[in-house]
């Protein structure tokens, strides 16, 4: 990773067609420099200043944009108008904002979900795709994390997922937790987000973190993450069933140099996802990594996107 660096421009713009979401960006690195947007996962999952650390500062201009009712976007946690094509709308926003023509667009986990989506409705206004954690709002994916296939890995910890939930419930683990997770009771709430967030904190490392999971104890970080992502799974991502897969659909983005960083051992997003977007696109590059879940803070995942970006700032798109 670069060294530390500090935003030399932030603030909030507001978001496309909407007078209640405020959104916070920021821009780092060389104000002359290649522009590249940063797309955290989650969603509501918010940037973090060491997002700015995959970037070389000389050549990149850095742009990190939390969505919304993420990070310090406002209103916090907030669904309304927050769909998948709301955020693409936004990072236009963004894009015309700081006079961007094309730009290099790098997510990870629901950060390469919006990458994807951003990139096939405008292929125009992207140089190059660098990509974490694949993961394309299948129901086949969803079912294995929030259902049953990563339980069968962290059993004790989905124990404690499960542990809100009555048993007569448990047969949809996400429309049990999005009542919960919308309860008039903000006590059920906010316990119902913190064990939400707890399990992907959990089983997001090859090596259980304790401050990661430690992360999901924070009341404003639980509550955005939960809730977000719990509306955007038991809505679809807002799309077909596999529609970022689709030939049509990639036919779109073919041209992009593209690049994907893949942990052996992700749980979250698991490598099947990633090689079916390898078939489906075989022009990509695809890097898995053997000694990696799927947190972008591994170290082989670190290191390989970090040498990703110095690949797609070298090609001088």
């Amino acid at each position: 990773m670069y060294p530390p660096i500090k935003a030399y421009e932030s603030g909030f713009f507001q978001g496309a067609n909407s007078d209640k979401h405020q959104l916070y960006y920021e821009v780092s690195g060389n104000k002359e420099g290649d522009p590249v947007v940063f797309l955290h996962g989650g969603p509501g999952g918010g940037t973090d200043p060491k997002d700015r650390q995959f970037f070389n500062p000389e050549k990149y201009k850095i742009v990190l944009f939390d969505q919304r009712g993420a990070g310090k976007s406002t209103p916090s946690a907030e669904l309304e108008n927050n769909t998948t094509w709301d955020l693409v709308k936004d990072i236009e926003v963004l894009r015309q904002k700081l006079h961007v023509t094309k730009w290099h667009v790098f997510g990870g986990s629901w950060g390469s979900t919006l990458s994807l989506t951003y990139a096939q409705a405008h292929p125009d206004r992207v140089k190059s795709l660098v990509l974490r954690g694949i993961f394309t709002l299948r129901q086949s994916e969803l079912r294995f994390f929030y259902q049953d296939g990563a339980s069968h890995l962290f059993p004790e910890q989905w124990e404690e997922y499960l542990a809100p939930i009555p048993e007569a419930e448990q047969h949809d683990m996400m429309k049990a937790y999005h009542s919960r997770l919308n309860s008039p009771d903000a006590n059920i709430r906010l316990a119902a987000a913190k064990a939400w967030a707890k399990w992907e904190m959990a089983t997001s490392r090859l090596i259980v973190s304790a401050d990661a999971v430690a992360e999901a104890e924070k009341d404003d970080f639980a509550n955005a993450f939960a809730r977000i992502e719990n509306h955007y799974f038991v809505n679809e991502g807002f799309m077909r069933n596999g529609q970022l897969l689709e030939k049509q659909e990639i036919d779109k983005i073919r041209h992009i140099p593209t690049i994907v960083v893949q942990g052996r051992y992700d749980v979250v997003c698991p490598a099947t996802t990633a090689w079916a977007l390898k078939r489906t696109w075989p022009e990509i590059t695809l890097h898995i990594i053997p000694d990696a879940g799927h947190s972008s803070r591994e170290p082989g995942i670190e290191k390989k996107l970090v040498e990703a970006a110095d690949i797609m700032a070298s090609k001088g798109l």
